[in-house]
């Protein structure tokens, strides 16, 4: 079973291969959707500062019933903050909100302030200086792994080259439709686990019948096959609900997509509006 799966990041800490997301479920509704995917089995919960609702996450943690190790547990660090200070401050306010004396994995949320996406200036010394407060925190056993979040090539050499801990992950969009083959294959090579999220298209998936049409020849959703897909790409997943539900369906991937239907897939045209989410800079056009 999927939810029993694990990667083993370059340091030894392992990973479980499918995580929760909780973007745009608020603090309230987090602690019982945590408590949710903990009863299912579900080991890896996925927040962030700007999701704000840190607090609800650590105190779903807290009350769900299973040992406070036997979960993985990630946030990134605000996009805006791109100076060592902030970042020593805004690593220590994690903890204060998620209530643990350890984070299992802390990333930089975006190379960009989500303002400044897609503008020119890539804030390379203030990644410099975020990444060296991650791995100070790292050394002293605040975080057990530290990553990076929607970073591209330039963006990860950029710290690679400085750095004294190397980043263990990166937490890019990839589905179905939007596989950025070249950025995943230069992760990979470097050691740096690739996690999707999204995995779904924010459900636009959902609307093309060609990937409907795949997903039915396997018995098994469009939210199915897109897990799924991830996978095979040797990728980590992270659907986001708060439903009990869908959150045992998305960990219901136990099939196989044939090599013929993974190439169809990984070189579809590509799906051009994410609806509602369109409006976030990551689903937006430049």
């Amino acid at each position: 079973m999927i939810l029993q799966e694990t990667y083993t990041l370059y340091n030894g800490v392992q990973i479980p291969k499918l995580g929760l997301g909780t973007w745009l479920i608020n603090n309230e509704a987090v602690v019982q959707a945590v408590k949710d995917a903990v009863q299912i089995g579900y080991r890896h919960i996925d927040t962030a500062q700007a999701y704000q609702n840190e607090r609800g996450v650590g105190e779903g943690i807290k009350t769900c019933g299973v040992k406070r190790e036997e979960i993985f547990v990630t946030t990134k660090l605000a996009a805006e903050i791109k100076s060592f200070n902030e970042a020593v401050a805004s690593i220590d306010a994690s903890l204060s909100r998620l209530g643990l004396e350890y984070i299992d994995m802390m990333i930089i949320h975006s190379p960009k302030p989500w303002p400044k996406f897609h503008g020119s200036d890539p804030y390379f010394d203030g990644n410099r200086q975020v990444w060296k407060a991650l791995e100070e925190a790292y050394k002293a056993g605040k975080l057990r792994a530290i990553g990076l979040s929607n970073f591209e090539k330039a963006d990860i050499d950029n710290i690679v080259e400085s750095c004294s801990v190397k980043p263990m992950i990166n937490q890019i969009l990839a589905h179905i439709s939007n596989t950025p083959k070249e950025l995943i294959q230069y992760c990979q090579d470097k050691g740096i686990l690739v996690e999707a999220y999204s995995p779904i298209g924010h459900g636009e998936l959902v609307k093309n019948p060609k990937i409907a049409a795949i997903a039915e020849k396997y018995n098994v959703s469009v939210p199915q096959l897109g897990i799924r897909y991830d996978l095979q790409l040797d990728l980590l997943p992270l659907p986001k609900t708060s439903n009990p539900e869908r959150m045992k369906a998305n960990a219901e991937v136990d099939f196989v997509i044939s090599e013929e239907d993974m190439e169809f897939l990984k070189n579809m045209e590509q799906i051009e509006h994410y609806g509602e989410s369109s409006k976030f800079p990551v689903f937006k056009k430049k």
